[in-house]
């Protein structure tokens, strides 16, 4: 790999005699990784069996491809191994309120909302519009229940979520060095001086991001870049200037070293950091610190959200049936509408009237006249085993199914609803009349599967 000169001379410089090792590594192949959903039940042995992330037991090596069922289900998620090790250090506690403030396109949410596991409150944003629609699809195939999907900027969250948050996740926009092996189009924007840019940006957002961590709650900062100047340097600043926040130790396996104190100013508190380098570990470049902030008083909230309209009474009996016969159970409290869509929000929320709100909570489905359609993100988030009417499909189904096609049955069951089910993972809902079943797959979202992506 050509790499840039001014790299290759800064980091000969940095690693010394380590250089020629590090610089060989960019010439191997890069690795693949994927993380299985653990709310899914009866995965196939294929999927856990391959060599485990030594840092996260639910991610493994290897690839799925995105036009199979395990990965339309949300079974898995494909994800770059040292990625993983951001979310395994967060680890956030369910019940925990979380925030992932850069959080496109969705890998570490969804890692976040693993260990959450349907509990507490996940706070998403992506201050990108394009790029929050990328996080919104992402949110919904993995079925996360708990997630307010944000698109804002961190200044203006950061006035609403004051001393908020268990865990904040900054995955900060970054020169994205250790990501030239699996990306080698990244090295075309390169430079020192767009270092030193990303690293002013960052500063930025950190200001921004240490204000919403409650007192004793956690900072989880993270890059995708060697330098020293968004790493290490970063972490220096925030121990200067912000003493209430220390460094907490991070548990160092697989190839995962020690932060270089030598590359800031020398703090040996920096050392609890982490990097990842791709010639000592299986993944690619990555720093990952946890900061955490000192116990005191947090400030007191303002408001409540007002997230869309209440239900009216004709709206809730539509779905009162709909959850009665269908899933046969209705653990959703906090119902809104919003126009003619209904939505499960998180509860205890601040006042959200300033901030831009992408997505308020898991999409159940659309009213629309003196009927109820359920929405497919509702699908995803359900648990087979405990829905009541279950409609298990064939291989052959599902990919008619997901190419937007209705299907027949050899007979007809009871008309209505089901959630449908292939290999035990739900794909969707289909509405059986007859023998059959009506597709309600999302357009845009459909695609077609060949014989070679089974």
């Amino acid at each position: 790999m050509n790499l840039p000169d001014d790299f290759i001379t800064k980091y000969q410089r940095l690693l010394g005699p380590a250089a020629a090792e590090f610089f060989a590594s960019f010439d191997t192949p890069s690795l693949s990784g994927y993380r299985v959903n653990p709310a899914h039940h009866d995965l196939p042995t294929d999927l856990t069996a391959p060599e485990t992330v030594p840092y996260e037991p639910l991610g493994h090596l290897g690839t799925v491809g995105g036009r199979t069922l395990m990965h339309q289900s949300g079974a898995v998620y494909s994800q770059e191994p040292s990625a993983m090790f951001v979310g395994a250090t967060a680890a956030p506690q369910p019940g925990d309120k979380v925030l992932d403030l850069c959080a496109a396109p969705g890998g570490k949410t969804t890692h976040l909302a693993s260990y959450l596991q349907g509990t507490g409150l996940l706070v998403t944003n992506e201050i990108n519009r394009k790029r929050v629609k990328v996080l919104a699809e992402n949110v919904e195939r993995f079925g996360v229940r708990s997630a307010l999907i944000l698109n804002e900027s961190p200044d203006r969250l950061s006035p609403v979520f004051p001393d908020y948050f268990d865990k904040v996740l900054v995955d900060a926009p970054c020169s994205g060095e250790g990501m030239f092996r699996k990306d080698p189009d990244a090295m075309s924007y390169w430079s020192l001086d767009y270092v030193q840019e990303c690293a002013t940006r960052q500063r930025e957002i950190m200001t921004e991001a240490l204000k919403m961590v409650k007192p004793g709650g956690q900072l989880i900062y993270s890059t995708c870049t060697f330098a020293p100047e968004e790493d290490e340097q970063m972490m220096a600043w925030v121990l200067e200037n912000y003493p209430d926040f220390h460094l907490t130790p991070i548990t160092k396996v697989g190839g995962v070293v020690d932060a270089r104190p030598e590359w800031a100013d020398g703090n040996p508190e920096l050392k609890k950091a982490a990097r990842l380098f791709p010639h000592l570990m299986k993944g690619e470049g990555h720093f990952v610190a946890k900061l955490e902030r000192d116990a005191g008083e947090a400030a007191p909230l303002h408001g409540v959200a007002k997230l869309g309209t209440p239900l009216t009474g004709d709206q809730r009996k539509l779905w009162q049936d709909f959850a009665q016969h269908v899933l046969g159970s209705n653990d959703f409290t906090d119902l809104v509408t919003v126009k003619d869509q209904l939505f499960a929000v998180p509860a205890g929320l601040p006042n959200l009237k300033k901030c831009h709100v992408f997505r308020p909570g898991l999409h159940l489905g659309t009213f629309k006249k003196n009927r109820f359609e359920p929405a497919y993100a509702l699908a995803l988030a359900s648990d087979p085993q405990r829905v009541t009417q279950t409609l298990a499909i064939t291989a052959e189904q599902w990919r008619a199914w997901v190419h937007g096609e209705t299907f027949t049955l050899a007979t007809a069951p009871q008309k209505g609803w089901y959630l449908l089910t292939c290999a035990s993972q739900p794909v969707g809902f289909g509405k059986v009349v007859g023998t059959t079943v009506k597709n309600f797959f999302p357009k845009g979202l459909r695609f077609t599967v060949y014989d070679n992506e089974m």
